[in-house]
């Protein structure tokens, strides 16, 4: 457990450190993404015909070829880069814009921070958000931990603060966004969802 962190409720002095996680959190997804797109077969036999048509419109040019398969692959990272922007730039003009209105003053969302001591200041170590469905079940849309405090705990940590926090609501599940790259927050998820209601945690990807 990350017996040095301590989980509270979103303050605003917290709102630089939380956009700069939010930041870094979702575009590190870019190169997982990328590379289990350019490694699925289909991707492979498409990268590979692209560089032999470089080879043969170049004249059997090795360097057209290389040339070909790389502006291909640098066409998947760019739209690998392009959704996971675009998705933090749509939620940075909605719910991330203000955290205070979106969550904290509706008693049935809620925004959590895990802050940790580092050389005696205190930093903001993970978050995670949860909004009110229909009134009937929570969603996740944000849970992040930041790399330094990874596989200590605290991504389980912030799971059980929201899935008690929707207990007490009386909810009947709790919704988890995610994406198929995001390995870590699917173990989470299933880790999570062994301590629970087998309905209670669902996923919903992106």
């Amino acid at each position: 457990m990350c017996e040095i962190c301590s989980i509270r409720e979103y303050q605003a002095e917290d709102k630089d450190a939380v956009i700069s996680l939010f930041r870094n959190g979702i575009l590190e997804h870019v190169y997982p993404a990328f590379f289990k797109t350019i490694s699925h077969p289909d991707q492979i036999g498409v990268t590979l015909s692209i560089s032999m048509a470089g080879y043969v419109l170049g004249g059997s040019s090795y360097f057209m070829a290389l040339l070909f398969g790389g502006a291909w692959a640098g066409l998947i990272y760019y739209c690998c880069y392009e959704i996971y922007e675009g998705y933090r730039l749509s939620r940075m003009a909605t719910d991330m814009a203000d955290i205070q209105a979106s969550f904290l003053d509706n008693p049935d969302n809620g925004f959590w921070v895990a802050k940790a001591e580092v050389n005696g200041k205190s930093k903001v170590a993970g978050l995670i958000g949860q909004d009110e469905r229909d009134g009937s079940y929570g969603e996740v849309p944000h849970l992040i931990v930041s790399f330094a405090y990874r596989k200590k705990g605290l991504g389980s940590q912030l799971a059980h603060k929201v899935m008690e926090f929707c207990k007490d609501r009386g909810f009947s599940r709790v919704v988890l966004e995610t994406s198929s790259p995001q390995t870590a927050a699917n173990a989470l998820y299933n880790r999570v969802r062994q301590l629970y209601h087998p309905t209670s945690l669902k996923k919903n990807y992106l």
